[in-house]
């Protein structure tokens, strides 16, 4: 290309031919268009190299050493994310580094919109033809909503997540695995104003192996009485013999129980009666339990619609409960609210709910294997797609979970197990029946801690299946997801049918055909 001599711009070199790059004015009106879009996709692929080449470089160059630290930091972050992914958790979810991480972000978002106006100057837009100044404009504003926009969103997500995590998780000490395991107890609370205190009535221990992430459920039924407590738990100087005040004293109302009367016992704890709920817990089990979560029912609701809801094969009808008939004596409800079909489904947030706590016409146990079910479910479907698609609404679902004592530090490493677990089996174990006798034989008022200990120890001693690996209840529901896609399974019952039996109260009919509602399995 030729043109005339003339003197750089920047000052930096002697006179020198023009080009059309860095010299448009001698350039064809085609020429020009595509100079603008070169220079445009050299600041999307490497912000500064515009300037260096078209404009002030000096500019051009810090911009690049800039540009180059940030690409050797992306890669550093992509292979750590591989080699050490607590270490990355940590630096995302820490209260200080983060911070820096949501500076830097609109740090460089800033930088990046600079360049691109930069560049801008340097296409020089009166040059251009007419037709192609619009789709120039165009292509500048949509690259800068896809990098600095992008960029900003990122620092905007950071923000939100550092703000859910320091408004649950609590400062203080990490623990360390207790004989190789950490124990988690999970509560899901109710507090209606039908009600005196907040009661759990979904009580289970969450033990996972702090080296492969093989995951065990323990539940406990909220009926269970007779919990005992080690000598040193603060609950043994009020009950030495355990909490063995006969039906008054289920474990679940251990938890109010310590709010209002032994609060005392456990100075300095934000939380008395989950401290309480952790000590027997421990002493049913047999194992340390190291940190509780306690989630409200309407926290749990909105979790799961955060989700996108979870997919579960249930195995039988289940019902929404109607309200309390005034007066009743046994109390009885109203006809239910609605049906839970049976089959392959896609449950929202309202109903996973009622899945997981109806226990109308049938037992606590029933209602016990379908929480478990549910558990499971949103362990498995809980993966990395689903929070980064739908991390805003995640978190603020997040925030409803009522309190945990778990140590904000030891996050990153508890979402690293996390990630583990999600490739295996979770492995279920109820201190009632179906695994500990028969409704009949009401073990749960009369447990055999002795057996309970074995058993726990059982379980845990267990090899877990490996990640991936599917056992024969797997590759069969597996099959029944091909067979039945979003539909519910024919069972030849209808809802019609179920809600007369419920209005005419034939309660001994649905208890027989409801009898496989707590069969269920993630799909």
């Amino acid at each position: 290309m030729t043109g005339t001599r003339v003197q750089d711009t920047d000052g930096e070199g002697t006179t020198g031919l023009t080009n059309p790059v860095r010299y448009p004015e001698a350039a064809s009106p085609a020429v020009r268009t595509k100079r603008a879009f070169v220079l445009l996709a050299l600041t999307l692929v490497l912000p500064g190299s515009a300037q260096v080449v078209a404009g002030d470089r000096r500019l051009g160059r810090r911009a690049l050493r800039t540009t180059f630290t940030c690409w050797a930091l992306v890669l550093l972050g992509l292979v750590l994310a591989l080699t050490n992914r607590s270490l990355v958790v940590g630096v995302v979810t820490h209260r200080w580094w983060s911070l820096l991480l949501i500076v830097a972000l609109l740090g460089m978002a800033v930088a990046w919109a600079l360049l691109f106006i930069n560049t801008l100057r340097l296409i020089r837009m009166p040059l251009l033809n007419r037709g192609a100044r619009p789709l120039v404009a165009g292509a500048l504003a949509l690259l800068m909503a896809l990098t600095s926009g992008s960029l900003a969103y990122g620092a905007y997500v950071l923000g939100v997540g550092r703000s859910t995590v320091g408004s649950i998780f609590q400062t203080g000490p990490a623990f360390d695995p207790v004989d190789g395991r950490y124990n988690f107890l999970l509560m899901g609370g109710d507090a209606g104003e039908d009600r005196t205190g907040r009661r759990p009535d979904s009580i289970s221990v969450i033990s996972v192996d702090a080296e492969t992430g093989s995951t065990v459920t323990f539940s406990i039924p909220r009926n269970f009485q007779n919990a005992q407590f080690s000598d040193d738990s603060p609950l043994w100087e009020a009950y030495p013999d355990g909490y063995n005040c006969g039906d008054p004293c289920i474990i679940n109302s251990l938890y109010t129980d310590v709010t209002q009367n032994y609060a005392d016992l456990y100075p300095g704890a934000a939380d008395p009666g989950a401290e309480a709920m952790m000590d027997a817990a421990s002493g049913v089990l047999g194992i340390e339990v190291q940190a509780y979560l306690l989630v409200d029912m309407n926290g749990f609701e909105q979790l799961v619609d955060a989700m996108g809801g979870i997919r579960i094969d249930a195995g039988g009808w289940v019902p929404i409960t109607a309200g309390e008939i005034p007066g009743s004596d046994p109390i009885r409800h109203y006809p239910p609210d609605g049906w839970i079909k049976p089959g392959v489904q896609t449950l929202d947030g309202y109903h996973a709910l009622w899945y997981a706590r109806s226990r109308e016409f049938v037992t606590d146990y029933d209602r016990i294997s379908r929480q478990q079910c549910v558990q499971q479910a949103m362990i498995a479907q809980l993966d990395p797609a689903t929070v980064l698609t739908r991390f805003q609404s995640l978190a603020a679902a997040g925030t409803q979970i009522v309190e945990t004592d778990i140590s904000q530090d030891q996050l990153a490493s508890f979402v690293d197990l996390g990630l583990k677990a999600q490739g295996q089996e979770t492995r279920r174990l109820t201190i009632g029946p179906p695994d500990f006798g028969t409704p009949a034989e009401n073990f749960v008022t009369y447990p055999d801690f002795d057996l309970i200990h074995s058993r726990v120890q059982e379980t845990l001693a267990q090899g877990a299946a490996e990640p991936g690996a599917a056992g024969p209840l797997q590759l069969d529901r597996a099959a029944l997801v091909e067979e039945l896609p979003e539909e519910t399974a024919d069972d030849g019952i209808t809802e019609e049918y179920l809600q007369e039996l419920a209005t005419i109260g034939d309660d001994a009919t649905l208890g027989e055909l409801l009898a496989n509602n707590g069969e269920c399995s993630p799909a």
